[in-house]
């Protein structure tokens, strides 16, 4: 069973930054396109940013441009977020999936992925 573990979350003052880590347990992922994804209280999931397989290229929310950064270490099999100038309207649970297939139309969807971690809580205080 394919595993995803996020780590990172935590509280952080407005105009603060966190990097989230997503730890995968099976090597094959660095095969393929990886995201992140969050979730507000009683909200939708909506897409963050995604990354292809070899880390070449990387797909944002327009909002969040510029304020977030994905990256992976496939050497060592993770995937991170690097958040910055945070806002308390980016409090969430953030979620970090994995595709079997690269579909690039499908990268920005939940549907888009396969695998999930449990989520890791991320708070921004005004």
């Amino acid at each position: 069973q394919v595993q995803l573990v996020e780590s990172g979350g935590g509280l952080v003052q407005a105009g603060g930054s966190l990097r989230l880590s997503c730890a995968t347990s099976d090597r094959t992922f660095r095969n393929y396109p990886m995201a992140w994804f969050r979730q507000g209280l009683g909200k939708e999931r909506e897409f963050v940013a995604a990354i292809s397989w070899i880390g070449g290229s990387t797909y944002y929310t327009d909002s969040l441009k510029g304020r977030f950064t994905i990256s992976r270490d496939n050497a060592n099999d993770t995937l991170y977020l690097e958040m910055n100038s945070l806002k308390p309207e980016d409090t969430a649970v953030y979620y970090c999936a994995a595709a079997l297939r690269y579909e690039r139309k499908n990268l920005p969807t939940v549907a888009g992925y396969d695998y999930w971690g449990q989520g890791t809580q991320v708070t921004v205080s005004s």
